[in-house]
C-alpha cells in the first residue's frame, strides 16, 4: 500500500509541471484542441514508464519470493511432518475454513439409462447425503435445472456423478465449463479418449510418443467383450517369475481409483475378483491374501508391487498421449476403473481394460456381482467425501500482503487447486479404508522419466515437479509410518484396513446392535414405494403378469445381523412365486449370537401382480384356441399358443356340441375371443373358457344342485387344491361361505342346503410332520370315513380324493380295499388328477424341469386311465392348468389356482349359521407344524367366521378352480333325474 501512495505521488508531481510547460506554450502559439492533444500523450507516455517500473519492482519481489519458497519446499521434504502439519492447518484456516453454506455443498446425479429408484442411484444419493450434500437427480447434464442455471464461474455445485449412459452428457458440461478447484467429476477427460478402441487396438497405444516403450497389455485389450485370450498366448513377455517352484494361471481383475489425473494419484482395492483354471466362476478375493495363498509371503509381496507397475505405466501412458489442449484438466476428477491380468506362470498381462467397476463371471451375476459393486463404490465415496468439500474465500490486496506478498492465501504459497489435492492425497493416505497406493511411489521409478519431463516442459507447468516432489514425500512418509506400525504390533491390521472402534464391545461379540437393512436388492427390479430407507419398515411394489418369480436378498447393515426370510428359520436369500393378487414376505433381522436367536427388527414387503393384459371384445374378433403356453410346453405332440378356430364367431357356437360329456377327462383346450391369434394381449380374458372337443359339461343352476345334493354326504381327501373344490362346493350349494379355514387336519361341515347335507374333509398328505409321524393315505382314509358316519352303500355317498402330485396308482388301490372293507363298495369315488405346481425354482421345496412336467403328464394319463378302470369318475386338472399355469395365486407350490377372501359386507342369506365341527386329534397335530407350513399352503385371507360372527362371508375365486369344480359337480349330478333338466356349459 506505501508502494502505490509513493507511485500515485510522483504521477501528481509529474503531472503539475507538464501542466505548466504547457500552459506557457499556450500563450504563445498553441490552440486549445492541440494543447489537450499534447497533455494526453504526455500523460500517456509517463503512465507508460511508471507502469514499466512497476512491473519491474513485482518481478523482483516474485524472484524473490519464489527463492523463499523453493527453499520451504526443500525443508519440507527433508521434514514431511512439517508439511501434513501445514497441509492440516490450513484446512482450518480462515481464509479456507468451511461455511454453512459450502458445507451443505449440491451433488448432481446424472442417472442416464439407470431409473432414480435403482440401487446403485440410491447408494449415490444416500452416501452423500450421509456426508451433508444436498443431492440433486437429472437424467442428462442438459436436463439439469443446477447445470443449466449455474453461474458463469460455475461454482453453484460440488459434486457431478454421471452414470451409464451419460458419460458424453457429461464430457460435454466439462468441455465447455472448465470445473473449478473444489469441483470432482467421476470421470477423467483424458481417459475418454485414450482408452478408446481404434479397429481393435486402444487408442492410447497407437501414439507415436510410446514409441520404443514395451507394455504388457494386450493391443485389443479396450475392445469390448472377452478377452482374446488365443492373441495373450502369443505374447512373450520378457517378464522373470517371482518364484521357481510357483506359478499362476489365474485371471484376476483389478480395481483401481484414479484420483487424480495431473499430476497422476491412483489407489487400488484390496478386494479383486479371480478366476483359475480350475473355477467354473470369478469370485472375490482379498487380492493380496490370494498371492500369499498362491506364492508365498516373499513372492506375493513382489507379485503385488510388479502389479502395481504394470498398472502404474499403463496409466501413464495414456495420459502422457493425451494432450492438455483436447481435454480439458480436472484437478479433482476422478475416474473406477477395471484392469482385467492374466496371470500365466506369475507372467501378468493386461487383458482387458474397462472405465467403469466390472464383476464378470461371478456365480451370482444378478445379486453377487451387483451388490459387490455397491460395497465398493460406497468405499470409493468414502474415501473421496470424508466431510463436504467447501470453496475457499477469494484472495484479497490484505491477504495477499499477509503472506508476504504470496499470490495465494496460505502458508504453501501454492494455487487453491493444487493445495486442495495435497489435501485431497493427505487424507487418503491418513485414512485409507480398504486401499491401497498405487501411484506416486516413492522412490520414483524411472521408465517414463525421460518423457514426463518432456511433457511437463511442453505444457510450461513449472511448478509441476515440485508438486509432485511433495505427492512422493508423503507416499514415502506413510508407507515408513504403516511399516513401523506393523512391525511393533503384528497382530494389528494390515495397511488399508479398518480399526475396531475399542468401545464397541458389543459388536465384539458379535451382538447385532445396528438391526436394519442396508439395501433391499431383488431380481427383476422392483420399484419400492417408498423408495428404500432402511428406517421404513413397511413398502409395496407391482409386477406386470409375466413376472412369476422374483428373486430376493435383503443385505444387513451390520454383518453380525442376520437375515431370515418368512421365519426363524428362513434362507437369507430366496426365489419366491409370485402369485396373482396380493403377496406378502416378511424380512426378519435377527440376532443370532444367542442360544436362542432373536428377532430385532421386521421388515415387510408386499407384492401385487397384475392381471393378464386384456382387451374388452369389440364387434370385430376373433375366436382363437390354446391347448398349452409357450411359455412351458408340456405336450410336445400339440402345437402352442393361440390358434384360430375356423369358421366360429362366438364361444356360444363352441359350446353348441350336442352331447354332454361322459367323463370328466375329455380332451379339451381353452376358447378365447380375441381381436388377432397372434397376440394375446388383444384377448378379453375375461371371456376365455374350457371347452372340451367334442361334447359339454353340464352347468347346474342353483335350484338343480340344491336337489341334486340333497340327503348327500361328500368326503374330501387330499391336499389344499382339493379343499379350494370343496370350499367352491359349499358356496354354489348353500349360496354363501360363511366359514373357511386354511384345514390341515379333518373337519365336517353341517347344516348345509338346509341341514340336508354334509361335507367333512380331512388334510393328506400332512408333509410338515417328521416322515414316521405322518399318517399313512390308509389311514387318514378310514379316520375320515369313521367321522363321516353313518354313510349310505349307494352314490348319495361322494369320496373326493387327490392333490396337485401326490397321488398315485398305489393310492387308488387303497380306496378299493378300504372301501370294500368297509362295506362302502358302490358309493362314487371321484378321482381329481394331477395339476400344474412346483414347476417354478423356488427355494425350500421341489422343483420339476420342463422334462419333469412332460413325465408328469404321462403320469397323470396312467392314473386317469386306472381310475376309470376301477369305475371311479374323474377330473383331469392337469390338462386344464396346463395352458394357464402363470395363473397361479399365493402359495410357494405355485399350484393355487383359487383364494378365498373376505367380502366387504355380508350376503342376505348370510345369517344361516354353519355348524363347523373340528376333532381334537388332528387339531392337537398342528401343534406340532413348523412356522414355515402356512407359507407353502399360502392363500389369501385369512381367518374363519365361527358362531359368534354371523355376519361375516366369505367368497371363493379364481377362474380355473371355478372350471375344475364345475366339472365335479356335474360329474356328481349325472343320474336319470337330474340330467333331465341341467343345461350345457
Amino acid at each position: 500500500m506505501v508502494c502505490l501512495l509513493t507511485q500515485s505521488g510522483n504521477i501528481c508531481a509529474v503531472v503539475g509541471m507538464l501542466f505548466r510547460g504547457i500552459w506557457t506554450l499556450r500563450r504563445r502559439c498553441c490552440t486549445g484542441p492541440l494543447l489537450l492533444l499534447g497533455i494526453a500523450l504526455g500523460l500517456f507516455y509517463h503512465t507508460l514508464t511508471i507502469d514499466r517500473d512497476s512491473n519491474e519492482f513485482k518481478s523482483s519481489q516474485r524472484d524473490q519470493r519464489n527463492k523463499s519458497v523453493v527453499s520451504d519446499y526443500k525443508l519440507l521434504l527433508k521434514h514431511p511432518e512439517k508439511l501434513i502439519s501445514l497441509l492440516e492447518a490450513s484446512q482450518t484456516d480462515s481464509f479456507v475454513q468451511h461455511s454453512k453454506r459450502s458445507c451443505a455443498g449440491k451433488a448432481i446425479i446424472l442417472t442416464g439409462q439407470q431409473a432414480p429408484t435403482d440401487t446403485e442411484v440410491q447408494l449415490y444419493q444416500r452416501v452423500l447425503q450421509q456426508q451433508g450434500y444436498h443431492v440433486d437427480q437429472a437424467r442428462f447434464a442438459e436436463t439439469s435445472a443446477t447445470l443449466r442455471q449455474d453461474r458463469r464461474d460455475g461454482r453453484d455445485w460440488s459434486v457431478l456423478v454421471c452414470l451409464k449412459g451419460s458419460e458424453k452428457s457429461c464430457l460435454r458440461k466439462i468441455n465447455f465449463a472448465r470445473p473449478y478447484h473444489h469441483q470432482r467429476v467421476n470421470i477423467i477427460p483424458a481417459f475418454s479418449g485414450a482408452f478408446l478402441d481404434m479397429g481393435g487396438v486402444c487408442r492410447f497405444l497407437t501414439d507415436s510418443k510410446l514409441s520404443g516403450v514395451t507394455l504388457p497389455i494386450l493391443p485389443s485389450a479396450c475392445t469390448p467383450g472377452t478377452p482374446d485370450n488365443a492373441e495373450y498366448e502369443r505374447m512373450q513377455p520378457d517378464i522373470h517369475s517371482y518364484s521357481d517352484n510357483h506359478g499362476l494361471n489365474t485371471i484376476v481383475n483389478v480395481y483401481i481409483l484414479v484420483t487424480s489425473a495431473s499430476p497422476l494419484t491412483a489407489f487400488v482395492h484390496h478386494t479383486a475378483l479371480v478366476r483359475t483354471h480350475l473355477d467354473k466362476n470369478s469370485y472375490a478375493k482379498e487380492l493380496q491374501v490370494f498371492f500369499r495363498e498362491r506364492l508365498g509371503p516373499v513372492a506375493s509381496l513382489q507379485a503385488s508391487e510388479h502389479m502395481k507397475r504394470i498398472i502404474s505405466d499403463i496409466l501413464k501412458a495414456a495420459l502422457l498421449t493425451t494432450q492438455e489442449s483436447s481435454s480439458p484438466r480436472c484437478q479433482l476428477c476422478f475416474q473406477l476403473m477395471t484392469f482385467t491380468l492374466h496371470y500365466n506362470a506369475s507372467h501378468p498381462v493386461v487383458v482387458k481394460l474397462q472405465t467403469d467397476l466390472h464383476f464378470d463371471e461371478m456365480k451370482d451375476p444378478d445379486f453377487d456381482a451387483q451388490i459387490s459393486n455397491e460395497y465398493m463404490l460406497e468405499d470409493v465415496l468414502k474415501l473421496l467425501f470424508p466431510a463436504c468439500i467447501s470453496e475457499a474465500r477469494e484472495p484479497t490486496e490484505e491477504n495477499q500482503l499477509k503472506y508476504g506478498g504470496c499470490e495465494w492465501p496460505n502458508s504453501l504459497c501454492l494455487p487453491p487447486e493444487d493445495l486442495h489435492l495435497l489435501q485431497q492425497f493427505n487424507q487418503h493416505l491418513k485414512r485409507p479404508g480398504p486401499f491401497q497406493l498405487l501411484y506416486p511411489i516413492s522412490p520414483p521409478d524411472h521408465l517414463f522419466h525421460d518423457l514426463i519431463q518432456k511433457s511437463l516442459v511442453a505444457q510450461d507447468y513449472e511448478w509441476r515437479p515440485a508438486l509432485m516432489a511433495l505427492l512422493q514425500q508423503l507416499s514415502l512418509y506413510y508407507t515408513r509410518r504403516n511399516q513401523t506400525e506393523s512391525m511393533e504390533d503384528p497382530k494389528s491390521p494390515g495397511h488399508g484396513e479398518a480399526k475396531p472402534d475399542p468401545s464397541d464391545s458389543l459388536s465384539r461379540k458379535g451382538k447385532c446392535v445396528d438391526p436394519h437393512l442396508r439395501q433391499l436388492y431383488t431380481h427383476p427390479p422392483m420399484l419400492l414405494m417408498p423408495t428404500f430407507n432402511p428406517w421404513v419398515k413397511e413398502y409395496r411394489a407391482e409386477v406386470p403378469f409375466d413376472v412369476i418369480t422374483i428373486r430376493i436378498r435383503p443385505e444387513p447393515v451390520s454383518s453380525q445381523c442376520h437375515i431370515h426370510l418368512d421365519e426363524h428359520r428362513g434362507p437369507k436369500m430366496a426365489n419366491y412365486p409370485v402369485g396373482l393378487g396380493n403377496n406378502k414376505i416378511n424380512i426378519l433381522v435377527m440376532d443370532d449370537s444367542e442360544a436362542e436367536p432373536v428377532v430385532m427388527t421386521i421388515y415387510t414387503l408386499h407384492i401385487y401382480r397384475e392381471s393378464r393384459p386384456s382387451l374388452p371384445m369389440f364387434d370385430e374378433y376373433v375366436m382363437c384356441s390354446f391347448v398349452q403356453d409357450c411359455g412351458l410346453v408340456v405336450r410336445p405332440d400339440q402345437p402352442c399358443g393361440l390358434e384360430q378356430i375356423l369358421g366360429m364367431r362366438s364361444s356360444e357356437e363352441a359350446q353348441a356340441s350336442p352331447r354332454p360329456c361322459v367323463s370328466g377327462d375329455e380332451p379339451g383346450r381353452w376358447v378365447i375371443p380375441c381381436l388377432s391369434c397372434s397376440d394375446n394381449r388383444t384377448c378379453d380374458w375375461r371371456e376365455v373358457d374350457w371347452q372340451p372337443d367334442s361334447c359339454y359339461h353340464p352347468l347346474l343352476d342353483q335350484p338343480q344342485l340344491q336337489t341334486c345334493m340333497m340327503d348327500r354326504k361328500v368326503l374330501f381327501i387330499g391336499d389344499s387344491t382339493n379343499r379350494g373344490m370343496m370350499y367352491y362346493l359349499i358356496e354354489r350349494v348353500n349360496t354363501t361361505l360363511e366359514d373357511w379355514d386354511k384345514a390341515h387336519d379333518t373337519i365336517v361341515y353341517h347344516n348345509l342346503n338346509q341341514g340336508r347335507t354334509i361335507i367333512s374333509y380331512s388334510y393328506y398328505p400332512q408333509f410338515w410332520l417328521p416322515k414316521a409321524q405322518r399318517p399313512t393315505f390308509q389311514r387318514a382314509l378310514q379316520q375320515l370315513i369313521a367321522r363321516s358316519q353313518p354313510l349310505e352303500n349307494s352314490p348319495q355317498t361322494v369320496l373326493v380324493a387327490g392333490g396337485v402330485q401326490w397321488l398315485n396308482l398305489n393310492h387308488l388301490r387303497t380306496i378299493q380295499q378300504v372301501l370294500e372293507r368297509e362295506g362302502l363298495q358302490n358309493i362314487m369315488v371321484v378321482v381329481k388328477s394331477l395339476g400344474m405346481g412346483f414347476h417354478l425354482p423356488v427355494d425350500g421345496i421341489r422343483f420339476l424341469p420342463q422334462s419333469g412336467v412332460q413325465e408328469l403328464y404321462n403320469v397323470n394319463k396312467n392314473i386317469l386311465k386306472s381310475a376309470k378302470h376301477l369305475g371311479y369318475e374323474v377330473i383331469d386338472t392337469l390338462s386344464i392348468t396346463i395352458g394357464r399355469y402363470k395363473e397361479f395365486l399365493q402359495g410357494r407350490c405355485a399350484c393355487h389356482f383359487h383364494e378365498v377372501y373376505k367380502l366387504p359386507f355380508p350376503t342376505a342369506d348370510s345369517q344361516r349359521t354353519l355348524k363347523t365341527l373340528r376333532h381334537d386329534k388332528e387339531s392337537a397335530l398342528r401343534a406340532n407344524e413348523p412356522p414355515g407350513m402356512p407359507q407353502q399352503e399360502e392363500e389369501l385371507g385369512r381367518g374363519r367366521a365361527t358362531l359368534s360372527q354371523p355376519n361375516v362371508s366369505y367368497h371363493v375365486k379364481g377362474p380355473v378352480n371355478k372350471i375344475y369344480s364345475e366339472i365335479l359337480l356335474s360329474r356328481i349330478c349325472v343320474n336319470r333325474d337330474v340330467n333331465r333338466t341341467i343345461r350345457p356349459h
